[in-house]
């Protein structure tokens, strides 16, 4: 699974990693992927909500050691 771009937004809490996620995926191209690494425990709730909404889809989507990776694909 090749990434096209890694946003760490360790740290952050809501809404931060959502609104710089979406700013960041209008950079990609429609099917590139996005890695976002989180440490808010309400991202995973928001990543999913966020990308229902949109119509991203949510590929991947992990916990280790307290970091959410989510992996999204543009649509």
């Amino acid at each position: 699974m090749q990434v096209a771009k890694t946003l760490d937004l360790k740290g952050l809490s809501c809404p931060l990693p959502i609104v710089k996620t979406a700013q960041a995926i209008k950079e990609l191209a429609s099917g590139e992927l996005l890695e976002a690494l989180a440490t808010d425990p309400g991202s995973v709730a928001d990543f999913k909500a966020w990308c229902s909404s949109t119509g991203n889809e949510l590929v991947e989507q992990t916990e280790q050691d307290g970091v959410y990776r989510f992996v999204i694909r543009k649509k």
